[in-house]
């Protein structure tokens, strides 16, 4: 009797999906394997549902490796009642008859991926693919998850778009980009676009970041463009700056939601629109009339087609998930290092802390963000010496004294 391979994908979509299904089912099928695709992530298992399948083949999974989206299409559907959900997941698994699961996706699927094979006691053998255009998952080397570079990249089009309006027309822009925890797309973004300032999480230390800082900040930025003489500038916000705010002083601004998790839903605070309006109103009660547009970007990045990197790299992933669970492999994430594949066991990756997968930072210490921050126009030290402290305080219509009382505490 033949031996089946079952593919799911979880959390939100990232580019180059497809990438990994197709080579996963054309190396699976090649060896004999049929491949159950499972639809919608693990929505309908965890309802015990079996029905909610494709079968996979050459035919439809090759033609699909360098499209976006989901083959498998995607949900987040985190059940209200765990214990009995995974009994019956597990159940639905045994009924479909699976001896290997290939799990897509990013923290929350890795967890689930964890539970199966605890759950299965090797009766399945299982790997998971890391997903996340966040980028912030511990892969070694400082190697991407797959999908972020062709984030970055369609971002980075996008942006360099939004610059020239903002050149064109005169005005400011506050861009949020997608990043729940960290800067690694916002900082990419910006770099790579020459945005005017980039803001993102881990360059605040404070437990409770005022929203005040963070506004003071771009009106500081605005000021010192104002300064040399230029009314326009783009700055790049990771939404994880949002989650770093007090929330008790967020919501005096924002009405919060919480998503399926019980996490902040960081991608519905418009955090652009309440600096936006912040930022405007402090300009205009000093007389000084300058337009500042908010937008968000994330949602037009998560279905694209991947860029060649990201078409070749989930190739090799999918290829690579497959051959580890033919010798035997299990419960493993899949990573390069230095050229070659590197199974991390899943169980390795998970921070005793939290008891969650481990976040990779942006490391505001080393160079990739020391060379971004060079480029930035904010304000420095240098700033608050003559003669240039008093040039900003002309610019920002204030004296010496109320400008170093509003923005010498941010240097």
């Amino acid at each position: 009797m033949g031996k089946n391979l079952a593919i799911v994908v979880g959390g939100g979509p990232a580019p180059g999906i497809n990438g990994v299904i197709s080579a996963a089912t054309v190396e699976a099928v090649n060896r004999g394997i049929k491949v159950i695709g499972i639809l919608d992530g693990f929505k309908w298992l965890f309802r015990g549902d079996t029905g909610k399948t494709i079968v996979l083949n050459n035919k439809n999974a090759w033609p699909m490796h360098s499209r976006g989206g989901s083959i498998l299409r995607i949900a987040r559907d985190f059940p209200d009642n765990p214990e009995e959900s995974f009994q019956a997941m597990v159940k639905a698994l045994m009924e479909l008859k699976i001896h290997y699961l290939i799990t897509i996706g990013g923290d929350g699927t890795s967890f689930v991926a964890r539970e199966i094979e605890k759950r299965t006691k090797g009766k399945i053998s299982i790997v998971h693919v890391p997903k996340t255009i966040d980028n912030d998952l511990p892969l070694p080397g400082g190697a991407a998850t797959f999908g972020f570079e062709t984030a970055r990249h369609w971002g980075t089009e996008i942006v360099k778009n939004i610059i020239e309006d903002a050149r064109t027309t005169g005005r400011w822009y506050f861009i949020t980009t997608m990043g729940r925890h960290t800067g690694h797309l916002a900082l990419g973004i910006g770099k790579a676009a020459g945005a005017t300032i980039t803001l993102i999480p881990e360059e605040f230390k404070q437990k409770k970041l005022k929203f005040s800082r963070v506004a003071n900040i771009l009106e500081g930025a605005i000021i010192k463009r104002l300064s040399q003489g230029y009314s326009y500038g783009v700055a790049i916000l990771a939404e994880g700056v949002a989650g770093k705010i007090d929330v008790k002083e967020l919501s005096g601004y924002e009405f919060l939601e919480n998503d399926e998790r019980g996490a902040l839903r960081l991608s519905e605070i418009q955090l652009g629109r309440i600096l936006q309006h912040f930022v405007s109103k402090e300009l205009a009660s000093r007389e000084i009339k300058l337009k500042i547009v908010h937008k968000t970007i994330g949602y037009e990045l998560r279905a694209a087609d991947p860029i060649p990197f990201d078409a070749e790299y989930t190739r090799t992933l999918g290829y690579s998930a497959m051959k580890y669970l033919l010798k035997g492999g299990s419960g493993a994430m899949i990573s390069f290092y230095e050229g070659r594949v590197k199974p991390i066991p899943l169980r390795k990756i998970i921070d005793p802390a939290t008891k969650r997968t481990r976040v990779r930072y942006v490391d505001t210490k080393a160079d990739p963000f020391i060379v971004g921050r060079q480029y930035m126009i904010r304000l420095e030290k240098e700033d608050f010496t003559r003669p240039a402290i008093t040039r900003l305080a002309k610019a920002g219509r204030m004296n010496v004294d109320e400008f170093k009382k509003r923005f010498a505490y941010l240097v």
